[in-house]
């Protein structure tokens, strides 16, 4: 990890001004340059996108600070994914399910092998889940009414109309959920009991569509 404080430098900041662009304890990043902390997944991704390079060449499995770049892969073989709603990266937001005709094209090669009926697109509104997702991305999502395993992001409805995009953590035959941001500025949520009731997963994210301005 020693190649934070070189990136760190490059970028001609201190350590104080990094940890407060980075939204986390100043103890906290000051361990990371050390090498006495090790960032999760979440927190290494948030890191190389304020640096400017890959998670990769973060950890020292590459050299390179950016992946190699590829020929596009140009295809006329699209389907039309409905885009019927919003969901919050936050909380408190109502399940919107209004489609009022928009599409997004999708390549074929990106559904894997599933029906295009078991797709659907959602925008993205709030900051909890940055900087995995966005304000006014568009994510698509497949339908399913479980998680392969707790830590998963998941569309989920809670509160019967309350949609949100979160990490979703649990454990099999207990009688909670915790929906968890990847923002540290956001709490977690634990629903707990017969809130379970009224709370259920809808999809999983598969494909993030993001505009550049």
């Amino acid at each position: 990890m020693n190649r934070i404080k070189t990136l760190r430098e490059k970028k001609g900041i201190n350590m104080t001004q990094a940890a407060k662009a980075l939204q986390i304890p100043y103890t906290t990043y000051v361990n990371y340059e050390k090498g006495e902390r090790e960032p999760n997944t979440e927190m290494l991704i948030k890191i190389a996108g304020f640096y400017g390079v890959s998670v990769d060449y973060l950890i020292g499995r590459s050299d390179r600070e950016r992946p190699q770049l590829l020929p596009p892969i140009i295809t006329d073989d699209v389907v039309a994914i409905p885009v019927i709603g919003e969901i919050a990266a936050g909380y408190g937001e109502l399940a919107v399910e209004d489609w009022s005709g928009e599409t997004v094209d999708i390549p074929r090669r990106f559904l894997k092998g599933h029906k295009s009926e078991e797709f659907f697109i959602l925008n993205v509104h709030g900051d909890s889940m940055y900087p995995l997702y966005m304000e006014g991305d568009k994510v698509l999502i497949l339908r399913q009414t479980a998680l392969a395993r707790s830590g998963e992001i998941g569309a989920v409805l809670y509160d019967s109309e309350m949609a949100t995009l979160k990490k979703v953590e649990y454990v099999t035959g207990e009688d909670w959920m915790k929906l968890i941001p990847i923002n540290p500025n956001y709490p977690p949520k634990t629903i707990t009991g017969a809130d379970l009731e009224s709370c259920r997963i809808i999809g999983v994210p598969k494909l993030l569509i993001r505009e550049i301005h």
